[in-house]
């Protein structure tokens, strides 16, 4: 990663010297140099709520950045495409599949890790996965379901033609199992533990494939500039105040949050026991340095894109990762 300079001084000479030479009045008109909001894509996940939570507790600024709220990361990722927003929340798996299609992005901030909040979901009964064989599974169509589908086939030593497969929306999975349309789905929070409540089981979650799912704010790189550089470290620090609060107020966070994940007050915290949270200090780990640890992550995931056929080709992961954006007052040592 480059090492940030100090830009204060290194603008004062270049307006000066644009000043001197008869440019400043037209790039005055571009406006080159004031700041944009950002607008954020995301759906409703345990790993981007601390986001909602700082709009909702008004430590973000409305003026500054705009969260999308979208049905799915589908839906993030079609509004990301089209420029409608400039960021959005998905998984890596996600990320790396719009890399390979031609839209650069980079990843500025890791969510969370599933540790079990990502699941395959089964019908009382069904006690092992090779049981699946001739079974209807839901899931819906994205990388990350692509992904644990792979993982769960390979550990139950089965092929997708062993199973039926039905593209159901995560947040139509509960009112579909309701009907028994299907026999399993691959769901997550909070809809995974709507649909134990429903009397569904755990047969396969992400504690299988530890660091495989994982979820970053990614930006298009067209918004990585000094316009929007003051709009996405706001953003940051809004996530990780909220994410101080949730730690040290669990119950007052817990109770609203509980309305936006459609979950109990009581039923939040154990639904985030599924994920790792990194702290500022750990996404400086995850994202900083000349090897960040997320790139050997973004590697292995890569290679089961890779084996799966989401991904046609490598990627060599130049620019996946951007750490200028996180803060450094606080930082934990």
């Amino acid at each position: 990663m480059t090492r940030r300079t100090n830009t204060a001084i290194s603008r004062r000479h270049l307006l000066g010297a644009m000043g001197s030479a008869g440019m400043l009045p037209a790039l005055s008109a571009c406006n080159w140099w004031q700041d944009s909001a950002v607008a954020v894509a995301a759906h409703v996940w345990l790993g981007y709520e601390p986001m909602f939570l700082a709009r909702d507790r008004g430590w973000l600024d409305a003026t500054r950045v705009t969260l999308l709220e979208t049905r799915s990361a589908v839906d993030s990722m079609a509004a990301l495409r089209a420029g409608t927003v400039q960021a959005a929340a998905l998984t890596l798996d996600e990320v790396l599949g719009a890399r390979a299609t031609g839209l650069a992005l980079s990843v500025v901030l890791v969510f969370n890790v599933s540790l079990g909040a990502d699941m395959l979901l089964v019908r009382p009964g069904i006690t092992q996965l090779a049981q699946l064989k001739g079974l209807r599974v839901g899931y819906e169509a994205s990388s990350v379901a692509e992904v644990m589908l792979a993982e769960i086939l390979r550990a139950a030593g089965l092929a997708r033609q062993d199973i039926e497969l039905l593209q159901i929306r995560v947040e139509d999975q509960p009112k579909a199992w309701q009907r028994r349309a299907a026999d399993a789905f691959i769901s997550y929070e909070p809809m995974a533990t709507q649909l134990l409540a429903q009397g569904m089981t755990r047969l396969f979650d992400s504690r299988q494939i530890p660091n495989t799912i994982v979820d970053v704010l990614a930006v298009r790189s067209d918004a990585l500039d000094h316009a929007h550089a003051k709009a996405l470290r706001h953003l940051i620090d809004a996530h990780f105040h909220a994410l101080d609060d949730l730690t040290r107020n669990p119950q007052d966070a817990a109770y609203r949050m509980a309305g936006h994940l459609n979950l109990p007050a009581a039923g939040v915290l154990s639904a985030f026991r599924g994920l790792m949270l990194p702290t500022l200090a750990n996404n400086h780990r995850l994202l900083a340095g000349n090897d960040p640890q997320l790139l050997t992550t973004a590697r292995r995931v890569a290679d089961i894109l890779l084996r799966i056929g989401i991904l046609s080709r490598s990627d060599d992961l130049t620019d996946l990762i951007n750490a200028r954006y996180l803060p450094t007052e606080g930082l934990l040592k």
